[in-house]
């Protein structure tokens, strides 16, 4: 493997969408997959030009400060070949969590030299937001809240173990930005809010995770 290996790890899988997001946008890299492990986490493995690749991480990285999640970020210049069974994860189904723990976006066609170096092509024109909680109940709340707020679409559940699941909508930027704010507001007293997040104009790094 030639290109540079990107690790970021990340609690929290709601803040790991943002911080993928983030990666994508900051330079020309791809996405190999996310791992989730049974700490509430998710392993991002990007690849590219060593470059590229330590200018997105040290992005993702400033961000996951600012949002003052846990995180670990590290770059393999030279990743050795025989070292790629240990890193490249198989697809693997967790019975106990019923969902897939190894997500790999779908192939489409390699990065073109203009969407290498502007990232924006790659965008959609509407947002996606997040709600994470720890415990079921306030998350049921929050996202028939969320639902009865504005005019947006649920499409993806995620659960990381340790109690914690993420609501994933999609709509327009105002509507879903209205939506995770109800949301959020219902889930004192029911559950632990870990995260509430909005990505207006998902990049396709983000957009791959999710179901079709």
């Amino acid at each position: 493997m030639s290109e540079a290996l990107g690790l970021a790890e990340i609690v929290g899988w709601s803040a790991s969408m943002v911080v993928l997001d983030t990666l994508e946008k900051a330079a020309g890299i791809r996405l190999l997959q996310v791992e989730f492990n049974d700490l509430a986490g998710a392993m991002i493995k990007i690849a590219g030009p060593l470059g590229a690749v330590c200018s997105s991480l040290d992005s993702g990285k400033a961000l996951a400060e600012a949002m003052r999640v846990r995180s670990t970020i590290h770059v393999i210049p030279n990743p050795e070949p025989a070292a790629r069974p240990g890193w490249d994860a198989p697809p693997e189904f967790n019975p106990l969590m019923e969902q897939a723990v190894v997500k790999a976006p779908a192939a489409g066609p390699a990065p073109t030299q203009e969407t290498k170096g502007n990232r924006m092509n790659t965008q959609a024109g509407f947002a996606v937001g997040l709600i994470e909680t720890q415990g079921f109940t306030a998350i049921f709340e929050a996202i028939d809240t969320a639902c009865k707020t504005a005019n947006v679409e649920v499409v993806a559940r995620e659960k990381l173990g340790g109690g914690y699941i993420t609501v994933v909508l999609k709509g327009d930027v105002a509507a879903v930005t209205a939506a995770v704010e109800a949301g959020k507001a219902k889930v004192d007293g029911l559950g632990k809010l870990i995260a509430a997040h909005v990505i207006p104009n998902p990049t396709n790094a983000v957009l791959s995770l999710l179901p079709k």
